[in-house]
C-alpha cells in the first residue's frame, strides 16, 4: 500500500470486480462529475470584486479575502477565478455577513504551519474543536468549480497515532469549514479536499444546503492515513439538505451530532468510510441531546466500516437523550463490515463496563428500507446488528426488504 488514496482505489477496484456495480454508477470523482455535471452560473447584475492571487505557498493573502467580503457583503460576489490559488494564514472571523455570494472557481488552500494555527485558531467546546476561520451571518452563497484545501498532509504525519476522543491528547487540528449562528448558507459545486480534521462543522445554524459537491481525503504517506475528516458534523442545527455528493475519506460520510432536526440527504457515494450516522449523542454528562426527523436516501456506501448507522455513548459520566424518526432507504452496500448498525455502547466501551452504565439514549421510529448488495463478511454470515441498552427505549426498529448478503459460508 503506497497511501490511502491507492488503498481506497484497490479495495473499491475489488469491490468492482467481484461485485460489479450496477451500470452508470460513478467510479471517481470525474465520473460522479461527468454524471452530475455543475455549471455556476456567473453572476450579472451584483457587483463582482477580485483580489489577487498568491505568488507562492506562503503568500497569505488572508486580508485581502476579507476586505472583499466586506465590500461585497450586502449584494455583491466575490470571485475567484480557475488557475488561480489563494493562501489563507491567519484565522478570519467571517460572522458578519449578509447577502454576500463566493464565486470560487479557484483554490483556497490554508497554510500547514501547524504549531501557527493550534495557537491561534478559533476554538469550540464541544470534542476540543478548533477552526481556521468562522463564518456566520445569514444568505451566503459559496459556489463554483473550485477547490477548498485544508492541506491537511502534515497534519496527518504528526497526528499518527493518537485518537481524537482520547482526553490525554494535546494534538489538535483545525476544522477546514466552521460556521455559527448562520441561517440560509447555500454550496454548490465546491470540492472540500484534505481537511486536517473534520471536514464541515456546522452549529447553531439553520437552513443549510450542500448539491453537487466532493470531499476527499488522501494521503502520500501509508503511515499517516486521514482520521476523523467527516464529511458533516453538526451542534444545534435545523433544517439541512444535501443532494449529490461524491465523499471519499476515512470517517463519517454524514454525521449529525447533539441536537439536530429536519435532515434531508439525497444521492451520495461513499467510499471508504464509517457510513451515514446518526450521532454519536449522549457525550456529555447531565446534557440532553437529540437527532429527529431524519430522511436519508439513494446511497452508495463502500469499502467501509458501516453503512447505515446509529451511536450513542454508554459508561459513568455521559449524557442522555433520543433519537427519533430516522429513515434510511436505498441503500446499496459492497464491501461494509454491517449494512444497518445500531450501536448503544459508544465510545470503546467494554461490554461489562455498558452492562454497568447503559445508555440512557432513546432509539425509536428507525427504519431500514430497500438494503441490496453485499457485505465484507468480517462479522461471518451477520450483516446487522442492534445493541439496544436496557437502560433506555428502542422500540419501532423495522426492516423493510433488506436483502443485503455476506460473501461468508460455512
Amino acid at each position: 500500500m503506497k497511501s490511502s488514496l491507492f488503498a481506497s482505489l484497490a479495495v473499491f477496484a475489488v469491490a468492482v470486480a467481484s461485485l460489479e456495480l450496477p451500470a452508470g454508477v460513478p467510479r471517481s470523482l470525474s465520473e460522479f462529475r461527468a454524471k452530475h455535471p455543475y455549471t455556476p452560473k456567473h453572476p450579472s447584475s451584483r457587483k463582482v470584486i477580485e483580489i489577487r492571487a498568491s505568488a507562492n505557498e506562503t503568500d497569505d493573502v488572508a486580508d485581502d479575502f476579507l476586505q472583499a467580503l466586506h465590500k461585497a457583503n450586502r449584494g455583491g460576489t466575490v470571485r475567484l477565478p480557475k488557475g488561480k490559488t489563494f493562501m489563507i494564514g491567519k484565522p478570519l472571523d467571517l460572522t458578519f455577513l449578509n447577502d454576500i455570494h463566493i464565486l470560487l472557481d479557484g483554490e483556497i488552500k490554508f497554510t500547514n504551519d501547524t504549531p501557527f494555527w493550534q495557537a491561534n485558531a478559533f476554538r469550540h467546546p464541544f470534542q476540543n474543536s478548533i477552526m481556521f476561520w468562522k463564518w456566520g451571518g445569514k444568505d451566503i452563497k459559496i459556489y463554483g468549480e473550485g477547490v477548498l484545501n485544508g492541506n491537511g498532509q502534515r497534519w496527518w504525519n504528526e497526528f499518527a497515532g493518537l485518537e481524537i476522543l482520547d482526553p490525554t491528547n494535546n494534538y489538535l487540528r483545525p476544522i477546514l469549514f466552521y460556521a455559527e449562528n448562520a441561517t440560509g448558507i447555500d454550496i454548490k459545486g465546491i470540492h472540500f479536499k484534505d481537511s486536517p480534521c473534520w471536514t464541515t462543522f456546522f452549529v447553531t445554524s439553520k437552513d443549510i444546503s450542500f448539491a453537487d459537491v466532493a470531499c476527499t481525503a488522501e494521503s502520500n504517506n501509508a503511515t499517516a492515513l486521514p482520521k476523523n475528516t467527516d464529511f458533516f458534523d453538526s451542534f444545534n442545527v435545523e433544517y439541512v439538505s444535501i443532494e449529490r455528493a461524491w465523499v471519499n475519506i476515512g470517517d463519517d460520510c454524514f454525521s449529525p451530532k447533539s441536537n439536530a432536526t429536519g435532515l434531508y440527504v439525497n444521492t451520495m457515494y461513499c467510499n471508504g468510510t464509517h457510513g451515514q450516522s446518526m450521532g454519536s449523542i449522549g457525550q456529555y454528562a447531565g446534557e440532553m441531546s437529540f437527532i429527529r426527523d431524519v430522511h436519508i436516501e439513494n446511497m452508495w456506501m463502500l469499502n467501509g466500516q458501516h453503512s447505515a448507522r446509529l451511536k450513542s455513548w454508554a459508561g459513568p459520566n455521559v449524557g442522555y437523550g433520543f433519537i427519533d424518526n430516522v429513515t434510511f432507504k436505498n441503500f446499496w452496500n459492497a464491501n461494509n463490515e454491517y449494512a444497518a448498525f445500531l450501536d448503544s455502547c459508544y465510545f470503546n466501551i467494554n461490554a461489562s463496563t455498558c452492562s454497568t452504565y447503559p445508555s440512557r439514549v432513546n432509539v425509536t421510529n428507525v427504519i431500514f428500507e430497500n438494503f441490496t448488495g453485499y457485505t465484507s463478511g468480517k462479522y461471518g454470515r451477520a450483516v446487522a446488528r442492534l445493541t439496544c441498552s436496557p437502560n433506555a427505549v428502542c422500540e419501532n426498529i423495522r426492516f423493510k426488504n433488506f436483502n443485503v448478503s455476506s460473501p461468508w459460508r460455512w
